[in-house]
């Protein structure tokens, strides 16, 4: 499971059954848990509906050898929720 900060959203993303692509540590030791899910995640939507704390912030890569994600990541326990990044999310589910 992925820290505090993120974990209620986490928990909400797995009971709607959408398909997660891994979980691990992906990148350096910045990363403790990350979760990457078969989607493309509506931000702006999910923080007016879900009250996440101050240390969640916005991560995006747009790396052209290294993948392309967005999603939240908690910039305390350097966990996160991925998924998509919208410009190359044509067709992927919206998560909002």
């Amino acid at each position: 499971m992925l820290c505090e900060h993120l974990r209620s959203l986490e928990e909400e993303i797995l009971s709607e059954n959408i398909k997660e692509l891994y979980r691990g540590k992906p990148w350096s030791k910045n990363c403790r848990e990350w979760v990457y899910f078969d989607c493309y995640f509506d931000i702006a939507s999910i923080k007016k509906r879900i009250n996440l704390p101050d240390c969640v912030k916005y991560h995006e890569n747009l790396g052209t050898h290294d993948g392309q994600e967005a999603g939240l990541e908690c910039a305390i326990c350097h966990d996160a929720i991925m998924g998509h990044h919208k410009a190359y999310a044509k067709g992927k589910l919206v998560y909002d």
